[in-house]
C-alpha cells in the first residue's frame, strides 16, 4: 500500500507585506494566513475521502508533524483538529537559521551586502548566510527527520507542515535533484505538495498547491 505524504508550508505570517528572512525567528500566523490553511484542511479531509476504501468521512489522517516554531505549530494544529490529532512537534523541521541575515528584508541584505547575497542565491551549496546555516547541514537534519517520519507510517496518509526552505530540501530529494536547484522549487504560504511512496520509487503528484475556495 502507498503512503501519502501532504507536505505544507505554513501561512502567511504576521509582517508578510515586506519579504524578510524570518528563518528562526518566532512569528504568529496573520489572520489570513489562517484563513489559507482552514482551506487546506478543507481540501485534505476531501481527497483523503476519495482515498478510503470503502469512502468514509472523514477517512484518517494518521499522523501531523511539524516545527517548533508557533507558524508551524498553529498550522499543524488546524489540519489535525479534524482527526483528533496533537501535532508530533520535531525541531529537526525548522526553518534555516539566517545568521546575521535574521529580520532583514530582501532589499536590506541587497544593499548592505551584495556581494554576499549574491552569492548565496547563485551557489546556494557553496556560500551559507552569514553566520547562518549551511544547505549541506541543514539537509542532513531535515533528511534524516523526513526519513524517520515516513518510515514509521508504511502505507498511512500524514502530513508534514513545515517552511519553505524545508519543503524545498525534501522536494529536491524526493525528485532526486541537486540542491542547487532548491530556488527554483516555489513554495507560497501554505503551499500543499503531495508526494506518493511507491514500491519502486516517490512520486510528486502535486507541488506548491494553492488552495482556493
Amino acid at each position: 500500500m502507498d503512503t501519502t505524504l501532504y507536505l505544507v508550508r505554513h501561512g502567511e505570517t504576521e509582517g508578510a507585506d515586506i519579504k524578510r528572512y524570518k528563518g528562526s525567528i518566532d512569528v504568529p500566523l496573520s489572520e489570513k494566513g489562517e484563513t489559507q490553511i482552514e482551506r487546506v484542511s478543507a481540501f485534505l479531509l476531501k481527497d483523503l475521502q476519495k482515498r478510503a476504501d470503502p469512502p468514509s468521512p472523514p477517512a484518517l489522517l494518521k499522523a501531523v508533524y511539524c516545527s517548533d516554531l508557533q507558524r508551524a505549530i498553529r498550522s499543524a494544529e488546524i489540519i489535525a483538529r479534524p482527526y483528533s490529532l496533537d501535532p508530533v512537534i520535531v525541531p529537526s523541521l525548522r526553518e534555516r537559521n539566517f545568521g546575521i541575515w535574521e529580520g532583514m528584508s530582501f532589499d536590506e541584505i541587497r544593499n548592505k551586502y551584495p556581494d554576499e547575497f549574491d552569492a548565496w542565491a547563485g551557489n546556494p551549496l557553496q556560500f551559507s548566510p552569514m553566520q547562518g546555516e549551511s544547505t549541506i547541514v541543514m539537509k542532513e537534519r531535515v533528511i534524516d527527520a523526513f526519513k524517520k517520519i515516513t518510515g514509521n507510517h508504511k502505507g498511512d496518509c500524514i502530513a508534514i507542515v513545515s517552511h519553505g526552505g524545508v519543503n524545498r530540501i525534501i522536494l529536491c530529494h524526493t525528485l532526486g535533484i541537486s540542491l542547487g536547484n532548491i530556488f527554483r522549487v516555489e513554495q507560497d504560504y501554505a503551499a500543499l505538495n503531495i508526494l506518493e511512496f511507491r514500491d519502486r520509487y516517490p512520486i510528486v503528484k502535486l507541488m506548491n498547491g494553492i488552495i482556493d475556495v
